[in-house]
């Protein structure tokens, strides 16, 4: 018996090899797996009425700072330099653990309730975001950040690598959904090639992966030319990054050669359009990357430089940019849905477990109701995610299995309280303003 049918869905988004797109379709769902997929309805223990619903594989973040949801709206009107010198202030005025922690369950919660199973999370203090994001109910994909000097956290290199040791054994104690273990160098203008290098190693010798941000702007490409003579993709290259499974955050300005270095290498690229457009960063190339052969999942960034966590939103900025780079002929919708989910989960390294419908896999989904005025009428499902539909529209949600969004309030915190908590600690940014 089933623990759970998904019942008489109108459709359900596979994001399989076949791109297949089911109409009037039930999925059972049984020890966190995706168990069923069918028109009849076997035995379950729950049935979920599915009547007029879009189920679709959970979205996937592939780069954001989950904490810094704290700092939504603090930094506006400002280039990327200008960005990072006035949040950086206000973190090292509040970000010690417990706000690390407190900002992560706001994150997490609002990526959750709209619609966002899982989320490549670069922040501080990973053992707590960690925390703060599982229990809420998220797929939290976090690591050890490193950066050649103390940074806000305080803590020397020698430290950083001692916790980089220890990270596997920290994530088996806090527990959660499965996530691949990370580690997160800032950036090649943070850490130098000899730091880089250190990281690689640790992360070949453990069997982890790397996420770092890579050309987010043309002004970091300068700076890494100036420094090494090389693009920050080649430094990457020459310290022994690439040759572990790596993510690069943004990847704006990645050349025709970085391409084919990133391509070769297997690495992927997480691509944040609104971060981008908000900041003046740039217009990524998205369809020359995934012709290179990249693998290419989307991302929100943070809320402190795209304001919100809402995927949806992404996948429509990403269709407007590649027709104001290329032409509306160039957007391929079902490209764009399949990277911000199974395209995603491949660059996040989790695309053997989620990131589609299809049996066997771990039950990460989401319900859209599409009983609604600007969801009517569907000519083209793929038209309606990326152009139509919003977070506003999700219902439920499932991370393997387990329902963490039920009637779009959430089965694991309340949100009342929370927004009490946020809102008594962002009082201590009162004197920055």
């Amino acid at each position: 018996m089933l623990d759970l049918l998904i019942k008489n869905a109108r459709y359900a988004v596979t994001s399989n090899s076949k791109n297949e797109i089911l109409e009037s379709v039930s999925i059972g769902i049984e020890g966190g797996k995706i168990a069923y997929i069918g028109t009849d309805s076997p035995d379950a223990k729950q049935i979920n009425d599915a009547t007029n619903k879009l189920i679709s594989p959970g979205l996937i973040n592939s780069h954001t700072h989950l904490g810094m949801s704290l700092l939504r709206g603090w930094a506006e009107g400002v280039n990327l330099q200008g960005f990072l010198e006035r949040v950086w202030a206000a973190e090292g005025a509040i970000m010690d653990e417990a706000t690390c922690e407190l900002g992560t369950e706001l994150g997490a919660l609002e990526a959750l309730l709209s619609g966002t199973t899982t989320t490549m999370d670069m922040y501080l203090n990973p053992a707590a975001t960690h925390r703060g994001a599982v229990r809420v109910g998220l797929r939290h994909i976090a690591g050890p950040i490193f950066f050649d000097f103390p940074g806000l956290d305080g803590l020397q290199w020698e430290k950083r690598i001692e916790r980089a040791h220890q990270w596997p054994a920290v994530l088996a104690e806090i527990g959660g959904p499965y996530i691949p273990t990370y580690f997160m160098p800032h950036s090649t203008y943070t850490d130098s090639p000899e730091n880089l290098t250190q990281v690689a190693a640790i992360a070949k010798e453990l069997g982890a992966r790397i996420h770092l941000h890579v050309s987010e702007t043309q002004a970091e490409n300068d700076d890494i030319a100036n420094r090494y003579s090389k693009t920050p993709t080649e430094v990457c290259r020459d310290t022994g990054i690439l040759d572990v499974p790596t993510i690069f955050g943004h990847g704006v300005h990645l050349s025709d050669s970085d391409m084919a270095i990133v391509a070769s290498k297997g690495t992927s690229v997480g691509h944040c359009p609104g971060s981008n457009l908000k900041l003046g960063s740039g217009l990524a190339r998205f369809n020359d990357m995934r012709k290179a052969g990249i693998k290419v999942g989307l991302g929100t960034d943070s809320c402190s430089s795209s304001n919100d966590l809402d995927m949806f939103s992404v996948m429509r900025m990403a269709a407007h940019v590649i027709a104001l780079r290329q032409s509306p002929a160039d957007v391929d919708l079902t490209s764009i849905v399949r990277a911000a989910t199974i395209e995603a989960a491949h660059a996040v390294g989790l695309g053997d477990r989620v990131g589609s419908i299809e049996i066997g896999k771990e039950a990460d989904l989401i319900a859209l109701d599409l009983h609604a005025a600007h969801l009517t009428p569907v000519h083209d499902v793929n038209a309606l995610l990326v152009f139509a539909a919003g977070r506003g529209d999700v219902t439920d949600v499932w991370v393997a299995g387990d329902q963490v969004v039920a009637k779009r309030v959430s089965t694991k915190i309340d949100l009342t309280d929370l927004i009490t908590r946020v809102n008594l600690r962002i009082k201590a940014l009162e004197p920055l303003k």
